[in-house]
């Protein structure tokens, strides 16, 4: 009987893991799709879809400015890290994903509505910031030392990209939708674990 769940638990993890990286990469695909589109009508959809600060109409491009990129460059950069973090948040199961990328999503589209410039904000960077946020506070929240672990080891390896939340010289780089970006990802990690624990004190 142990050796039979403890099989089935190798078999969901297995499964769950091509799960997460055929909806990962779907995901990734896509913004290449809209890319060369995009690419293709000389990138006139960020003019349309884009996200402009503090404007009415602002309030539906919160949906559409992460699928969008300045260029192919743009894209190549969030790709890796969006693909590394999506997959391991996914290792969590398809509602923590869905948790994670959802908030990260509403958070960064709302930090740059609400104190972006006057430019129009794209890219899929708020994401990324989200999902890795998402990564280095879950474990502790959870009091789960495996995640604690995983989320050293993404500091040391990508911390770095942190310095991203603080107001550069550099005006193309939209650090609100950074910070709004890992903003979300903190408030579905406290979120989720809240859920949790819930159950744990409804013993009585």
């Amino acid at each position: 009987m142990l050796q039979a769940s403890g099989g089935q638990r190798r078999v969901t993890a297995a499964a769950r893991a091509r799960q997460g990286l055929l909806v990962v990469g779907s995901f990734v695909l896509l913004l290449y799709a809209i890319e060369f589109l995009n690419a293709l009508l000389f990138h006139s959809l960020n003019g349309t879809f884009g996200l402009r600060p503090r404007s009415a109409d602002g309030l539906l491009d919160i949906l559409t400015f992460p699928l969008l990129h300045a260029n192919l460059a743009h894209l190549a950069s969030n790709t890796l890290p969006l693909i590394i973090f999506g997959f391991l948040v996914f290792l969590s199961g398809v509602r923590v994903f869905a948790t994670a990328l959802a908030s990260s999503w509403l958070g960064s589209g709302a930090a740059v509505w609400l104190i972006g410039g006057y430019n129009i904000t794209v890219g899929a960077s708020g994401l990324v910031f989200g999902l890795f946020a998402f990564l280095l506070v879950r474990g502790f929240v959870n009091r789960h030392w495996g995640q604690i672990l995983l989320s050293v080891v993404l500091f040391l390896a990508y911390g770095g990209i942190l310095f991203g939340v603080l107001p550069t010289v550099a005006g193309y780089v939209s650090w609100q939708a950074h910070l709004g970006g890992a903003a979300g990802g903190v408030a579905a990690a406290l979120l989720l674990g809240r859920r949790r624990a819930r159950p744990a004190g409804d013993s009585g």
